[in-house]
């Protein structure tokens, strides 16, 4: 599913006819730069254990998945948030070109989301769908008030109550809406779909923890990205200390499995490879 999906990024970079020197390299640069492809690979594998016919048709989707998720990397990295040096093993983009560049790149990759769901060749009414539960997600619902949140109470300490409510906004919205986007294109009815989104969410609070603990116990090189970068932040390690945030993370990826039991075969193994591949 990872090579598939990569070989349609690859294949259909962002592009935008102009005389700037330099804006489609900084443009694709982020994206070709690799990456898990997490969130495409959820969308991607609800579709293929549901309906593997609509899979064609549901590249698109998921290649305006990793253009938000992307967006949000770029701009998580700028000076004003978390002053990054370096993402995916290469620079950042403000460092590699400028902050303006950097800003604009994600500016584009979030629109051009929105318009890549609009030109699927599926029911207008599955893409009005798709568009808002990006918008929802990745939106001041979602995303935008996660790091509202992250960026003002850096240097306060936060409960874990209100650090689950941040991560559970800014990471794992995202991660559910990837799996909700596959249910949608599917057309699965709004019970089984409201149940695999909520295990979404779940799977993606255990994906920040990992982060968390990644940026403890690894190197750039090991992680591909400035580590060391979460001392101020209200990440689980530092409330729980490594060991107490490895033990919720296995806690949590245990009840997550329990819950892969209620859904079909094909799903809850696609799931659990995922979560194997990438949380362990």
């Amino acid at each position: 599913m990872k090579e598939l999906f990569t070989k349609h990024l690859n294949n259909h970079l962002p592009n935008v006819k102009s005389f700037h020197p330099f804006f489609n390299e900084a443009l694709a640069s982020m994206l070709k730069a690799g990456g898990k492809h997490f969130r495409a690979q959820l969308l991607l594998g609800v579709v293929e254990a549901k309906n593997p016919k609509l899979l064609s048709d549901a590249l698109d989707a998921a290649l305006a998945l990793e253009f938000m998720h992307t967006y949000s990397l770029i701009h998580d990295d700028l000076p004003a948030m978390d002053n990054a040096d370096l993402r995916r093993n290469l620079k950042t983009l403000h460092k590699a070109y400028d902050e303006a560049t950097a800003i604009l790149v994600g500016d584009a990759l979030n629109t051009e989301a929105f318009l890549l769901l609009s030109r699927l060749k599926l029911k207008d009414s599955i893409k009005i769908n798709l568009i808002q539960t990006l918008a929802f997600n990745a939106g001041i619902n979602g995303m935008i008030i996660g790091q509202a949140i992250d960026c003002f109470f850096e240097n306060q300490k936060l409960n874990l109550e209100e650090l689950e409510f941040l991560h559970i906004h800014k990471t794992a919205r995202l991660i559910a809406a990837s799996l909700k986007m596959g249910c949608e294109i599917c057309e699965l009815d709004p019970q089984e779909t409201e149940q695999i989104y909520n295990i979404g969410l779940k799977l993606g609070l255990i994906f920040q923890i990992n982060d968390d603990i990644i940026d403890v116990i690894m190197n750039e090189k090991e992680s591909g990205k400035s580590s060391k970068s979460d001392i101020n932040k209200n990440s689980f390690v530092n409330l729980l200390g490594l060991e107490q945030a490895i033990s919720h993370k296995e806690k949590l990826i245990k009840e997550c499995k329990n819950n892969l039991q209620t859904l079909d075969k094909n799903l809850a193994k696609l799931l659990f490879n995922l979560i194997t591949q990438y949380l362990q």
